[in-house]
Parts: C-alpha cells; sequence; structure tokens
C-alpha cells in the first residue's frame, strides 16, 4: 500500500503533461459549474445541475455520480484543488520549519492561528484571484497547507456534491529517515461553511469529524468553520475553542 501511495504521489508532483492540462479544462464553463460545487462541498443535488454539464464532465472522466456525486479517482481528488492553486501555494511567504515542535511534530494550533491572521488579512484579495470563488476559503486553507505540509507529508482530501463539508487528512512523518515506515502524525481537519446557525453547525461538523478522524486512525481533529456572512465582523468571526465530543477533544475554528 505504501508503494502504491509513493508511486502516486510521485505522479501528482510530475505535474505530468495530461495532468497538467486539466488546469484547462477546469476553466471550461461547463466543467467550472460541476467542479466548482464539488470542491465547496455543496448542499445542493445533482439534479439541480444541467444534465448537459453533468454527462460532459462525466464523460471526461472526471467525476463518477454513483453512490455519490464526487471527482472519479483519488489522484484528480488531489490534483485538481493543487492545479487551481498552484501559483497560490509559491506566492505565500510561509515555512515549514516555523511550524515544527523540536521533536518534529506539526503544531497545528500554532498553524491554524497563524491561518486564521492571514486569512482575516487577506483573504478577500487572494479568493478574488481564484476562479473558482465559490471554493475559495477551502482553496485557500489548502494552499496554506501544501505550502507547509509539501516535501514533508501528504494531504488527502474527501469533497463531494452535498456533503456539506471538505475533510482533509494529513500524514506527516515524525522521522525523517523513516519516513511513512516509521511513526507517522495523524491529523484531520473538517472544513465547512456556515450556512445555518453556528451551534447547528458545530454540532453536525463535531459529529462528522469525530467519526472522519475515527475512520482515519487520526490521533488530532480540528473543525473550521468559514462564516462569508457580510454583515458579520471579523472580530466575530475569528474565534478558537476546545471541544469534547463522544470522548475525544476537538479543536473548533472559527474564520
Amino acid at each position: 500500500m505504501e508503494r502504491y501511495r509513493a508511486a502516486r504521489d510521485s505522479l501528482i508532483r510530475s505535474r505530468a503533461t495530461h495532468l497538467h492540462q486539466l488546469t484547462d479544462k477546469l476553466r471550461e464553463p461547463r466543467v467550472h459549474a460541476v467542479i466548482s460545487k464539488l470542491l465547496a462541498g455543496s448542499t445542493e443535488v445533482v439534479s439541480d445541475l444541467p444534465s448537459d454539464d453533468i454527462e460532459y464532465v462525466e464523460d471526461m472522466g472526471l467525476i463518477r455520480r454513483l453512490p455519490l456525486a464526487e471527482i472519479s479517482n483519488r489522484i484528480y481528488r488531489e490534483i485538481i484543488p493543487r492545479e487551481l492553486t498552484y501559483s497560490t501555494q509559491y506566492m505565500l511567504t510561509q515555512q515549514q520549519a516555523w511550524y515544527l515542535t523540536p521533536q518534529r511534530r506539526i503544531d497545528m494550533p500554532k498553524l491554524l492561528t497563524a491561518f486564521q491572521q492571514f486569512f482575516r488579512e487577506n483573504s478577500q484579495s487572494w479568493i478574488e484571484r481564484f476562479d473558482y470563488k465559490e471554493a475559495g476559503p477551502q482553496l485557500l486553507l489548502q494552499a496554506f497547507l501544501q505550502r507547509i505540509i509539501n516535501g514533508g507529508g501528504r494531504i488527502n482530501r474527501e469533497y463531494g456534491l452535498g456533503r456539506k463539508r471538505t475533510d482533509l487528512f494529513i500524514e506527516w512523518p515524525v522521522d525523517e529517515e523513516k519516513g511513512y515506515y516509521g511513526e507517522i502524525q495523524r491529523i484531520v481537519l473538517e472544513l465547512k461553511i456556515l450556512y445555518k446557525s453556528l451551534e447547528a453547525t458545530v454540532t453536525e461538523g463535531l459529529e462528522q469529524t469525530v467519526g472522519y478522524a475515527d475512520q482515519c486512525g487520526a490521533t488530532e481533529a480540528h473543525l473550521i468553520i468559514f462564516d462569508r456572512r457580510p454583515e458579520i465582523t471579523w472580530d466575530d468571526k475569528i474565534w478558537q475553542r476546545e471541544q469534547h465530543w463522544q470522548g475525544s477533544t476537538l479543536g473548533v475554528w472559527g474564520m
């Protein structure tokens, strides 16, 4: 399994020609209409989208509709967010060393606190640069994480139409020499857009996050809620707290 993952990661990093050409396809209006909602974890169902657009994107091999509308395979699931934020990653003035403990573990609270401030100061201008503005907050956080994790660990992504969330699973080898055959720090991040009340969103998100962390065998989990309401001040959007749920302790972050 690890050999398969290493080969997959090598292919993704290589930005092979046919994968790189995905960027051009992603700019097509019909592709954008479908993929943007998948990346954003839209609450819409497939029937709410033009059937011609869905069939077109499915015929291209980018999505599958059953049992859930989602990106068709794991390589595309990884490469699409990376391609959409490729230039963003390398324009971010962030360094991996800033967020590592002396034991070479990722200090995720420190990283997310830094991202909160970055998001407060820069989200409007950065998201405006994206073709996929609907998924702007999720994509910007993934670019930030990729800048830090890249070259040392891996980020696995799960998203799909109607899921109402984006799940990120970070695997970080603590021992550089042993790599993925040694101790692995496993962290789950769940990203949600605030559509209903905050407490309802937190309650739903906690259950989903704990379930995903259990599925992945993660020992650390964080729920991140993006509040896109223009009338809410940044002082009210930016917050952090610990929450206990079903015997687990999670970080909950507002942005």
